[in-house]
């Protein structure tokens, strides 16, 4: 049996592993996926060999450390500078980033930004910022140090920090950081998100599971808001292409991950 893992810090709240298994189950794949606490980044490519894994899904906040660790670095991963799935090609481990697509895909239809603000510097807000710039889409990054905003400024995107930040207007406000997952925090001060938020304004949180903080002040606040699922069932099912060496669609794999995670 083929064994697949999601890697993060905290890790008891993914839901990945209900995805991946439903789909192996009614496929009839010989697989089992499931957790993995990784304490120290170091480890990641080390612990992916010892647990004989064939592939895992990265999280919060190793997805640079995936790609730094990864044998090889394909697609729009190289761009980004993160990697959110590896594979294993014989002996050596192959770094993607599905999150990218799967974010753009839960837009289409529903909304085409004309400008797009983004909270947080880490590897999904890397992955968020170059697919809106191959579908050649505004974006602001805001985050609260410079330190992580230096290479996406380098890479020609429009960077800020909080210091430097004065409220703008913005179609579609994205929270890609951990900010209201384990506690009650907001990804920005609550005056700034009271005056950003309105009824023309979609507020998405790439945290799924819950109704954050900043979902439950876009709701305050009159916004459209959408919480992580969609994203992650597109980024899982995308990655399940990978892990199933395209065996299957991607409708298929999508229709059994919405099975799995019921709204």
């Amino acid at each position: 049996m083929r064994q697949y893992a999601v890697f993060g810090d905290p890790i008891a709240h993914s839901k990945s592993p209900l995805l991946h298994n439903r789909v192996f189950l009614e496929l009839g794949v010989p697989a089992f996926y499931g957790r993995y606490h990784l304490k120290e980044p170091s480890s990641l490519l080390e612990r992916f060999h010892a647990l004989g894994l064939e592939g895992a899904n990265i999280t919060v906040p190793f997805k640079e450390v995936a790609f730094e660790q990864c044998d090889e670095v394909r697609g729009i991963a190289q761009k980004i500078g993160s990697v959110n799935t590896m594979v294993k090609e014989g002996e050596r481990v192959i770094g993607y980033n599905t999150d990218a697509e799967g974010f753009f895909q839960t837009l289409e239809g529903k909304l085409r930004p004309q400008n797009v603000l983004i909270l947080g510097a880490g590897g999904t807000a890397k992955a968020l910022a170059m697919i809106f710039d191959l579908h050649q889409i505004p974006v602001t990054i805001l985050n609260r140090t410079p330190g992580r905003l230096k290479p996406l400024a380098e890479q020609g995107f429009k960077t800020l920090t909080h210091e430097e930040f004065a409220p703008d207007s913005y179609d579609l406000i994205i929270n890609s950081t951990s900010a209201g997952l384990s506690d009650d925090s907001l990804p920005l001060p609550a005056p700034w998100l009271e005056s950003l938020l309105h009824s023309g304004v979609l507020a998405y949180d790439v945290i799924y599971g819950k109704t954050t903080p900043f979902l439950r002040l876009a709701k305050a606040q009159g916004a459209r808001f959408q919480d992580g699922r969609e994203m992650l069932i597109s980024q899982a099912a995308l990655s399940s292409l990978h892990f199933t060496q395209h065996h299957f669609s991607l409708s298929t794999l999508h229709s059994l991950m919405r099975l799995a995670l019921p709204q």
